[in-house]
């Protein structure tokens, strides 16, 4: 057996850091900041012509109740110490204790198409999801990955795991004999935990070769921090939309969300720790008027003892207001000797910025715009990570490294949802499922994103926030996400497996 303890198992979630590390991030900002915020999450398929039979769901349902047993072990809080230094101490000793309950948290609901009540009924599925954020956050990324194994284990099962090792071993070479640097991004619509396992092994041979052939390329590490662990590599990740949803539904304020979620950010972490900014959750033009904004000197702790204080030092400002009041000022730290006037800008103490939807090649363009408009000659990072394959990878690479900026990439379904259908030899298409806060504090939160196809939340709340922020629609012709890993093959979904 493994050190981890639970590699001989094949299905289902058995680890609570089988997740994506910026859901422990974000956990650690919100057990800080919004510890009594309550929320809701909504589910949607992309692809809905790809549906559960009555037996998969079944399995999702046994494999979802199996998440209130699953905690974490001795030596993963070791590890998230030793490898995850900027995770507070206080959210630790959170982390240590904390249970999934996913009888008292979620609500899964079946919808045949034609009910006859046999197992391969084939219908719709809804997942509802309600508590509070602290306690319901990590439910996403396992969620999905269940999801996704319920689906290619009873519905399009006409695959195998067999060389998939080769296949990942093959794109990893590509990218690194090329000069890419990038990570695994693949948790949230794998094919299954074992073909994300295979899949690491295999890019984790072809680092060895590149290290041993000098390329410059670079395997910088895998979102998911119980493969991290697992392969001894490094937990890659920052924040999510999710984040900069919250904050502006908890504080109804879409005109200055996005500083306010900056403010929590390296209020928590501090400046230039976790420094990759996700631009898009309502549209990069308005989160750019917040990157300029300066970062504010000052802090204002949350209520309750454990997480009252600044994670870097204590405060100088008496009486400090509770964070979770959402009322400014906020900001990081005072420290001896310091003016409260503060000196640098989020856009020079962020290492970048994440590209996750619109036209990537536009994005490097806007990017250098505002950079050079900033006055900021550093050289600056750009992360892509939307639906990436290798030409895309190369092609925007090519196009980011024209304008000074180092790109680095987050490589995800490509990688862990890459199979064929043995009897026909055609592509076996990956889901496109999501899970979106879908209300903070009472209120609907909502995306509006680059791309109009990423577009989530109450339509009349995203109308609404569109005209607050005097938000031009955009389309691009690479963001159809109905087919956004390749096209159906059929025009109906594969028969349930008879087995």
């Amino acid at each position: 057996m493994a050190a981890d303890g639970i590699s001989h198992l094949s299905e289902g979630i058995c680890s609570l850091l089988d997740t994506d590390l910026y859901k422990l991030t974000m956990q650690c900002c919100i057990l800080k900041f919004f510890p009594d915020v309550k929320v809701t999450y909504g589910f949607t398929n992309r692809t809905p012509d790809k549906k559960l039979s009555r037996e998969a769901f079944h399995w999702l349902q046994t494999q979802v109740d199996k998440l209130e047993n699953v905690a974490l072990s001795p030596e993963e809080l070791r590890f998230l110490e030793t490898k995850c230094a900027y995770l507070t101490p206080q959210y630790l000793r959170f982390l240590s204790t904390f249970r999934l309950q996913p009888s008292k948290q979620l609500k899964l609901i079946f919808e045949p198409i034609e009910e006859t009540g046999k197992d391969s009924d084939l219908g719709n599925f809804r997942i509802l999801t309600e508590g509070l954020w602290i306690d319901t956050i990590l439910y996403e990324i396992p969620l999905l990955a269940l999801i996704s194994e319920a689906y290619f284990k009873f519905i399009d099962n006409d695959w195998k795991h067999a060389g998939q090792v080769e296949k990942a071993y093959y794109k990893g070479s590509k990218l690194l004999e090329g000069g890419c640097i990038f990570s695994e991004f693949g948790t949230r619509r794998r094919r299954d935990y074992h073909t994300q396992d295979l899949v690491l092994q295999g890019l984790r041979r072809a680092q060895d070769e590149a290290t041993e052939k000098g390329w410059k390329g670079k395997l910088t590490g895998t979102s998911n921090v119980h493969f991290a662990m697992k392969h001894d590599l490094i937990p890659i990740g920052t924040v999510a939309h999710e984040w900069f949803m919250g904050v502006a539904a908890i504080t109804n304020d879409y005109e200055h969300a996005n500083d306010m979620a900056l403010r929590y950010w390296t209020a928590t972490f501090g400046e230039g720790v976790l420094g990759i900014a996700l631009t898009d959750t309502f549209g990069t033009p308005t989160f750019l008027k917040a990157f300029s904004q300066e970062v504010p000197a000052l802090t204002v702790a949350s209520s309750g003892l454990a997480t009252t204080q600044p994670s870097a030092t204590s405060t100088t400002e008496p009486a400090a207001q509770s964070l979770a009041s959402t009322q400014p000022p906020i900001g990081a730290p005072i420290r001896d000797g310091e003016s409260s006037e503060s000196k640098k800008t989020y856009a020079q103490v962020f290492t970048g910025v994440r590209q996750d939807s619109g036209d990537p090649l536009e994005f490097v363009k806007v990017m250098r715009e505002f950079y050079d408009k900033e006055g900021i000659t550093d050289k600056k990072t750009i992360v892509f990570s939307d639906s990436l394959d290798l030409d895309k990878c190369f092609e925007y690479k090519a196009a980011a490294e024209r304008e000074g900026f180092q790109p680095t990439f987050g490589v995800g379904t490509f990688l862990t949802n890459d199979f064929v259908q043995e009897s026909t030899g055609k592509k076996s298409v990956p889901l496109n499922i999501v899970i979106k806060l879908a209300s903070a504090s009472g209120r609907f939160a909502v995306k509006i994103s680059d791309n109009i196809g990423k577009n989530t939340g109450d339509k009349a709340t995203v109308d609404e926030v569109k005209q607050r922020l005097g938000y031009e629609e955009k389309s691009w012709a690479g963001g159809d996400e109905r087919h956004r890993w390749g096209a159906a093959e059929a025009s109906k979904p594969p028969e349930p497996s008879k087995s």
